[in-house]
C-alpha cells in the first residue's frame, strides 16, 4: 500500500448525512481549516467524507466563460446551485449519488512530491473496489467533464476525479466518486452548461467537449447497487489497515478559530464572482 496511507493515526470527520444540509461552501472553508491544522502538527492526518445536495463546483478557469451568467441560469432551472472552489479545475456535479473523500496529510521537511498524493488516493479506491473483478485505471478521459491525468476509470467510462490543495504545511487529496446514478446524466448536464457558456465565442481557455458517454458510476460499472454507506464502509475498513487506530472527531478548539477566516476568504471569492 502506498506508504502516505499508513499514518499512527488516522481522524474521520464523516459529513457524508450531514453534509446534505450545509452548503459546499462550507466543506472547501473546512477543508482549507484541516489543511492548516494538519499541517501545523495540530491535528493527525484526516480523513474527511462529504456530501452535498445538487451543486455544480465551477473551477477558476469556468469564470472565464464569455457567458458564464446563461451557463448558471441553465443549472438554476435543472435544479442546482452553482459555487466556485479556491483551486483550479473544471466544473463538477455533486449530489446525493456522489462520495466526496478528502485525505489531509502532514507534509514532510522535504515535502510530498505532487505525484505521491494522486497515487495514494488511486491505491486507497483501488483497495476499497478489489473484490471486483475490473480494473482501475488513472488517465485522463478525454470527453469527460474537469480532465485530468488521474481520472479513476474502468474500461474507458471515467467515474473520479482526484485533486490536491496545498496549504501551510498540509496537503489535502480530494476525490469525488460517483457511486451511484447516471454518470451520462451529470455529463450532459455539464455539456450544456459549456455549450451555453461558450457558445461561438473563441476563448483563450480550452473548455472540454463533453462526450456524455464516457462517465458513468460505481453502480453501473459494478452493475451492482452500491450506496454511499456501503462505500463509507469500504473507506473505513481500509484506513483500519493501514493505521495503528482510527478516531471519530470534528473540529477541535484550534480549528474552530481558524474555520471563520477561511470560510469568509471562500465567500468572497462566490460574491466577486457574483458581481461581474
Amino acid at each position: 500500500m502506498e506508504d502516505l496511507l499508513c499514518q499512527p493515526e488516522w481522524r474521520i470527520i464523516d459529513q457524508s448525512a450531514v453534509g446534505l444540509h450545509f452548503q459546499a461552501l462550507q466543506s472547501f472553508g473546512t477543508d482549507d481549516t484541516l489543511c492548516a491544522s494538519v499541517g501545523a502538527g495540530e491535528a493527525p492526518a484526516t480523513a474527511r467524507t462529504w456530501v452535498h445536495h445538487n451543486t455544480i463546483v465551477l473551477g477558476i478557469q469556468d469564470t472565464k466563460l464569455p457567458y458564464l451568467q446563461e451557463g448558471i441560469q441553465f443549472l438554476n432551472t435543472q435544479g442546482f446551485q452553482s459555487i466556485v472552489r479556491n483551486s483550479g479545475g473544471l466544473a463538477v456535479v455533486l449530489d446525493e449519488g456522489v462520495l466526496n473523500i478528502t485525505l489531509i496529510f502532514p507534509e514532510a521537511e522535504k515535502g510530498i512530491d505532487i505525484n505521491r498524493g494522486y497515487i495514494a488516493m488511486w491505491v486507497l479506491i483501488q483497495n476499497m473496489f478489489a473484490d471486483f473483478k475490473q480494473q482501475i485505471e488513472a488517465k485522463e478521459i478525454v470527453g469527460s467533464y474537469c480532465p485530468g491525468s488521474y481520472d479513476l476509470s474502468i474500461d474507458g467510462k471515467k467515474f473520479a476525479g482526484i485533486s490536491q490543495r496545498r496549504l501551510k504545511k498540509g496537503v489535502a487529496v480530494q476525490i469525488y466518486l460517483c457511486v451511484n446514478g447516471s454518470g451520462r446524466e451529470r455529463a450532459a448536464l455539464i455539456k450544456q452548461f459549456y455549450e451555453l457558456g461558450v457558445q461561438t465565442e473563441q476563448t483563450k481557455i480550452a473548455y472540454p467537449e463533453i462526450v456524455p458517454a464516457v462517465m458513468a458510476s460505481l453502480s453501473e460499472l459494478f452493475a451492482v447497487k452500491l450506496t454511499i454507506s456501503d462505500v463509507m464502509l469500504r473507506l473505513l475498513n481500509q484506513l483500519k489497515i493501514s493505521s495503528n487506530y482510527l478516531s471519530a472527531g470534528q473540529f477541535t478548539e484550534y480549528e474552530l478559530a481558524l474555520f471563520p477566516g477561511y470560510y469568509q476568504r471562500i465567500i468572497d471569492r462566490n460574491e466577486q464572482i457574483a458581481s461581474m
